[in-house]
């Protein structure tokens, strides 16, 4: 992980880019226009900030659309074309993990405890859920998925700070 710093400045460097790219590219935007635009820079900032070398960056990237824009600030961004082996990385790493679970369905024909079936279920559940909450995290065998959710928050983290101060800055500026 890096610097929370030098991640921030990174972040706000790539988000104020991605604004202006936004609002050139439209200037009568609606309210939810300006929202959806400002949420979809942040994130693309936020992964771009990373270089995609996180699976949950490359699964934001991966998700940009074309048509409200966010391809295009994801290209300037980054400063290359998006890669498209980035989802078919994310396929094949899917069949890795439904084979996986396969040899899973096998050993649990095995009799076990009442107590360990609960503790399994509960973490199932909850591995769900972690799997839902980071990007592309549908994807990641189990060891992965904890590594990108705790590189995944670091980032969040530093989003959040840099979003606080600038509202700070916008309240003590306007008053």
């Amino acid at each position: 992980m890096r610097n929370p710093s030098c991640l921030k400045r990174e972040f706000l460097k790539k988000w104020m880019m991605g604004l202006e790219i936004y609002t050139t590219s439209n200037k009568n935007m609606t309210v939810t226009q300006r929202k959806n635009a400002i949420k979809l820079s942040a994130d693309i900032a936020l992964a771009s900030s990373r270089n995609c070398a996180t699976r949950w960056s490359q699964a934001l990237i991966a998700a940009t659309s074309v048509d409200d824009g966010s391809r295009l600030v994801a290209d300037v961004l980054l400063g290359r074309t998006i890669n498209p082996k980035i989802t078919r990385i994310m396929w094949s790493s899917g069949k890795i993990v439904k084979r996986s679970r396969r040899v899973q369905r096998m050993r649990r024909k095995c009799k076990k405890p009442a107590a360990e079936l609960i503790a399994k279920k509960l973490v199932r559940k909850r591995r769900k859920v972690l799997r839902g909450l980071v990007p592309g995290g549908e994807f990641m065998d189990e060891i992965s998925l904890i590594e990108e959710t705790l590189d995944y928050i670091s980032a969040l983290q530093a989003q959040v700070d840099v979003m606080r101060c600038l509202a700070t800055a916008y309240i003590a500026s306007s008053s």
